[in-house]
């Protein structure tokens, strides 16, 4: 059975998530079922990443088998067209080898998350990003970030239903800059690694913005990473700012 990558764009918000639900709506059921009206039978895809209920996605990837051989091209419009009007696009789709996994061969996963700074009800940006009403410190956030990089026991910042074997991961990247986003002022979170644990980004960017705001000072990052406790966390931010930017191969499936 041929396989395909595909690239997934989409909108969090009507979903319960990536992972194919019982009774509500997710991502992956309604590429499934996109794909059944293609070749009518149970599809099974797999995904670089579970996002949680509300977090959206820019550079998705899954993979699937078809029993006929499809042109990408062909195959990408197909979905397109029934996976209307869902807000979810297939945006790239290439044939893989039989052993390519959109999971176990990703080497990196990038995620980005838009927090906006702006008194003002966001309207066009409503469900996109995170709005606070207050300024932030982004050189004393990125101070506190620093403290995270590198190789670390990760429970702080971990969900306590997270079902990872091991807390200890490596984050290669977590760069913060304030840019004029299309509503005003964001900080934009941009977060490198091979995978991450539960919840880990909303609560790293959930802790920083405390730090942004003077609530923390930067050391008091390390300190609550030092703990390795879930309650020394700061709150967890809203996933509605949280998108999978980019996953990255050994060899891009894409180009």
């Amino acid at each position: 059975m041929p396989r395909y990558a595909l690239k997934v764009e989409y909108q969090g918000a009507p979903f319960a998530g990536w992972q194919r639900q019982k009774d509500q709506p997710s991502v992956q059921g309604a590429v499934e079922t996109a794909l059944a009206r293609l070749e009518p039978r149970d599809h099974t895809i797999a995904a670089a990443g579970r996002t949680d209920a509300g977090v959206h996605a820019l550079g998705q990837v899954a993979h699937c088998d078809m029993a006929r051989d499809w042109d990408p091209f062909r195959l990408s419009e197909a979905l397109n067209y029934h996976l209307k009007p869902a807000p979810v696009a297939i945006v790239d789709c290439a044939q893989v080898a039989e052993d390519w996994h959109a999971r176990f061969s990703a080497q990196e996963r990038r995620y980005l998350f838009r927090l906006l700074t702006r008194r003002a009800p966001a309207t066009h940006e409503a469900g996109q990003v995170w709005q606070v009403k207050h300024p932030l410190d982004v050189a004393a956030m990125q101070a506190g970030a620093d403290q995270l990089i590198g190789r670390h026991d990760f429970t702080t910042f971990r969900s306590t239903i997270c079902q990872a074997a091991s807390p200890v991961k490596t984050l290669d990247a977590l760069r913060i800059e304030e840019v004029d986003g299309f509503s005003g002022r964001e900080v934009q979170f941009h977060v490198r690694a091979r995978s991450f644990l539960h919840n880990q980004v909303r609560s790293f960017v959930g802790t920083l913005e405390r730090v942004g705001a003077g609530a923390w000072t930067p050391d008091d990052v390390g300190s609550a990473l030092a703990a390795r406790d879930r309650a020394a966390c700061g709150p967890v931010c809203p996933p509605q700012g949280l998108y999978l930017a980019a996953v990255q191969y050994p060899e891009d499936p894409f180009t």
